[in-house]
């Protein structure tokens, strides 16, 4: 009689293997992030508990990010926390900054962030322009409650953005 073991290793063996599968998914190609704060009311909401698809496809040169993509980044403040803007401009354009009243033109390899609630969004008006290579991916879909399961929507601020 064999035992435990034959059967022990076949469990380990696809756990490992599911493991592996699961971590290159997250890692190349999408994930679900849970949206905290509300820095993007009404598109996103962290009081429904949304959950969001976040596509790293984009981040390969061939698809490339749009303006008026919601993106998440890692945070040019503190580099452990992701956080979950609109994507306003992109290197080379010009932006109009209201609050500061000022137009400012976006470096090579950054780009401007805002939230879609500006009353309450730590963004790019507060930090500045941040740098592609924060970016880890765009929200396609909001995967969580059931009740607001969809895409979701790029649009952009009109008349401050001036692409180059």
């Amino acid at each position: 009689m064999a035992g435990p073991w034959p059967l022990l290793r076949s469990f380990l063996r696809n756990c490992v293997a599911g493991t592996l599968v699961v971590v290159t998914v997250n890692d190349r190609y999408a994930s679900v992030v849970p949206v905290r704060g509300t820095s993007m009311n009404p598109t996103l909401e962290s009081q429904q508990g949304d959950r969001a698809l976040v596509s790293r496809l984009c981040l390969d040169a061939r698809y490339g990010l749009s303006r008026g993509d919601v993106v998440v980044f890692r945070s040019p403040t503190e580099h452990r926390s992701l956080l979950v803007k609109r994507l306003i401009a992109l290197p080379g354009d010009w932006i109009q900054v209201p609050a500061a009243q000022e137009i400012r033109q976006i470096p090579v390899g950054h780009c401007w962030v805002e939230g879609d609630n500006p009353d309450v969004s730590w963004d790019s008006r507060s930090y500045g322009p941040i740098p592609l290579g924060l970016m880890q991916g765009r929200v396609t879909h909001i995967v969580w409650p059931p009740n607001r399961i969809g895409p979701v929507e790029r649009k952009m601020p009109e008349g401050r953005v001036m692409q180059r």
